[in-house]
């Protein structure tokens, strides 16, 4: 049996699915949110490789390779920030964050 493209088209689905449930049915904390976020993006990459094999073309990966970056970069940040908000406030719950508006 060989691995194919549906194969590929699969993993990324479930991958998809588990990081949009992770988002819309933990609403309290905020580091699962965020590799929620994470395991989306990585569905992409997983999808946008498998497309790029499939086609032949490296655009795909290439495209990747960016989006890899921005996600890691996204990564850093959203963990500074959390840091920063827990030293301030204590906690990180979200609806602790939604005080910041205004």
């Amino acid at each position: 049996m060989t691995i194919g493209l549906g194969h590929y088209l699969a993993v990324g689905a479930i991958l998809f699915t588990l990081g949009i449930l992770g988002i819309f049915l933990n609403r309290k904390n905020i580091i699962v949110i965020l590799m929620s976020v994470e395991l989306i993006l990585l569905a992409v990459n997983i999808n946008l490789v498998a497309f790029s094999v499939f086609l032949g073309d490296i655009v795909g990966q290439v495209f990747t390779l960016l989006v890899l970056t921005v996600a890691a970069a996204e990564a850093a940040i959203g963990l500074a920030v959390l840091v920063v908000y827990f030293r301030n406030r204590g906690s990180i719950a979200v609806e602790d964050v939604n005080l910041m508006k205004g």
